[in-house]
């Protein structure tokens, strides 16, 4: 998109400067990540061909927020899943430059860049569940992923909410009779007793959340973590506001 569609939405040439430095990065990135599967006797997969939905600059910048706090909490997650610890360094390295985009993006759309004072892992599938909606082929030469997409979950009212405030989702399926809409944000995993009709499912956003978070429609309450095995839809993306901050000058 040419730098005149930003500024005539109200973004300066700095900002664009920024973005062209982020697609830099991100082409660094897939560099890098190519070459490590490489030289450990892989194949890295082809590009698959992608649908992205926007429209113009204020759209863009939106979506491209979204997807660079799902990157962070992409690597967050999968930071585990890796023994290497020259990998794992690499990862982090990354990672710190996917949180570094996703609050320059945050910033840029009049939101709460460090709205949660922790990041958010996701796990694998929730991740690819996301991806997936923005995937409309892949190369017949790419080995199949090890991974599923779990069935959508759409939010149905505008952002951001808050704390307090009830929100309502629906989905394409059936729901159960009774159900939870599991939340999580930063280090917590909150389950809410959902309220059903039809295919609309609604819960109180819990005062556990802030910033981007991941809601899940689950069929039990999450103990601490989020087991996969109960995720029946999501995850949908929900922009919560945090309240005002309130620190003690005096914690050392």
């Amino acid at each position: 998109m040419p730098e005149k569609m930003f500024l005539d939405a109200g973004y300066t040439s700095l900002y664009y400067s920024n973005l062209k430095y982020i697609a830099h990065d991100e082409e660094s990135h897939v560099q890098a990540l190519e070459a490590a599967l490489t030289s450990a006797g892989a194949r890295p997969v082809q590009a698959c061909t992608y649908s992205f939905p926007y429209t113009d600059a204020k759209s863009f910048v939106t979506l491209s927020s979204v997807l660079e706090g799902v990157g962070t909490s992409a690597y967050l997650g999968g930071a585990p899943l890796i023994a290497s610890k020259e990998y794992l360094g690499v990862a982090g390295s990354i990672l710190v430059t996917e949180a570094l985009h996703t609050s320059l993006q945050r910033f840029n759309l009049g939101e709460i860049s460090p709205a949660n004072p922790y990041g958010t892992a996701l796990g694998l599938d929730p991740v690819y569940t996301l991806a997936a909606s923005f995937i409309t082929r892949c190369p017949s030469t790419n080995a199949p992923l090890p991974v599923k997409a779990f069935p959508a979950l759409m939010a149905t009212q505008g952002e951001p909410t808050a704390e307090g405030m009830s929100f309502t989702f629906s989905v394409q399926g059936k729901l159960p009779a009774q159900a939870y809409v599991t939340f999580c944000s930063g280090l917590n995993t909150t389950s809410v007793m959902a309220t059903i009709k039809g295919a609309m499912i609604s819960a109180v956003v819990p005062d556990t959340v802030a910033g981007q978070t991941y809601a899940f429609v689950t069929s039990s309450m999450a103990s601490g973590s989020l087991m996969e095995s109960t995720i029946l839809f999501g995850p949908a993306i929900v922009e919560v506001t945090p309240p005002s901050p309130t620190f003690d000058l005096t914690v050392q």
